[in-house]
């Protein structure tokens, strides 16, 4: 709609991740960087993780859009798949038919179709996002599945892309395994304010904007804090700045213009319910001079009980927790062994 209004060639912020639009901030190139290491050394696991919107499907898009002939790649966006359920659908992204057949049976496939890229000169990468939601049997089975070897090279690598919540899984005490076979791994950070405004040029540059002055400095700088720097957000915001210039016949956007559709889009978009029903920050009083019903106010020595209490609660939580994760470690080792013997027996 206004992408004639402003010379444009086509929409520069749309959500759908465009590899032809990749932005090579500090840590995207670090990340790019990566993974392509990661390609090179044809090995090992690299992981990519971030806040939501930071880009990381953008950057395997754009990985894969540049992929060399002689990779086979797949990806899969992962719900919670159970093991035998990711080795299902890591055989049907490789077009390897798993209906009617064991996890034994897939496993032979599997291995008979990447034995049969190696000797074609090829090799297979698989791409998991939204690793976070793998869980750790689940992420094991992925370790056990580079165990497809020929002459001493895995037939098969992954990269794991995930949020932050992917950290605190593959440092739990039985990923060991997983983790020594981690190569590399890299965080993406939002933009900085001058990234941000880069970031934005960019992509209107890229979709056919003349480059002539559009947005005023207060204008970046306000976009950039609302947005955090995290590039899904610029997009969201963006289009619906250009948008209300248009329905304006504004020539350029300045500050006011940018807070207009900051207020419009705010209930919509990003702010909590609670802070939007009222606009006044609470303060450092109204923080630690909660009442109790009879209006009292509750003493420090209340809250730090409470604290006491929940980190108690948490030790506990992690203590069985951890308890949990061995045993299912000492599960898997028996499941593989009793795996390598009906392999051998084959």
């Amino acid at each position: 709609m206004y992408e004639n209004y402003y010379g444009l060639t086509s929409k520069p912020f749309q959500l759908t991740p465009d590899p032809s639009f990749f932005f090579g901030s500090k840590w995207h190139k670090r990340a790019m960087s990566y993974l392509q290491y990661g390609l090179s050394q044809a090995e090992g696991f690299i992981v990519i993780t971030g806040d939501i919107g930071t880009g990381k499907t953008t950057i395997a898009n754009s990985l894969l859009d540049n992929m060399q002939e002689d990779i086979v790649a797949a990806q899969i966006v992962s719900p919670k798949l159970s093991p035998d359920e990711l080795v299902k659908m890591v055989a049907s992204k490789f077009n390897v038919s798993v209906k009617g057949s064991t996890k034994s049976d897939i496993l032979n496939d599997l291995e008979a179709f990447l034995m049969g890229l190696h000797k074609e000169g090829k090799r297979a990468l698989l791409l998991v996002d939204e690793a976070q939601n793998l869980p750790l049997e689940t992420i094991e089975e992925l370790r056990m599945l580079s165990n497809f070897q020929a002459g001493g090279k895995p037939l098969l690598q992954s990269f794991l892309l995930g949020q932050e919540e992917l950290q605190p899984i593959l440092r739990a005490p039985n990923m060991e395994q997983f983790r020594q076979r981690i190569v590399a791994s890299c965080h993406l950070a939002p933009l900085t304010d001058v990234e941000c405004q880069a970031y934005i040029e960019y992509r209107m540059q890229h979709a056919g904007w003349d480059g002539r002055v559009l947005f005023s400095a207060g204008a970046y700088d306000r976009i950039f804090q609302f947005t955090y720097g995290i590039p899904r957000k610029i997009n969201t915001l963006m289009d619906r700045i250009l948008l209300f210039g248009f329905l304006e016949e504004l020539e350029t956007l300045d500050e006011e213009a940018v807070e207009n559709v900051i207020k419009e889009v705010s209930e919509e978009m990003f702010l909590p319910e609670k802070k939007l029903q009222t606009q006044e920050e609470p303060t450092s009083k109204d923080i630690f001079e909660a009442k109790t019903e009879d209006g009292k106010i509750k003493d420090v020595e209340y809250y730090k009980s409470m604290i006491t209490e929940l980190v108690d609660a948490l030790d506990n939580a992690i203590s069985q927790k951890i308890k949990l994760t061995r045993y299912i470690d000492r599960l898997l080792q028996k499941k593989y062994k009793t795996y390598i013997r009906m392999k051998s027996d084959d």
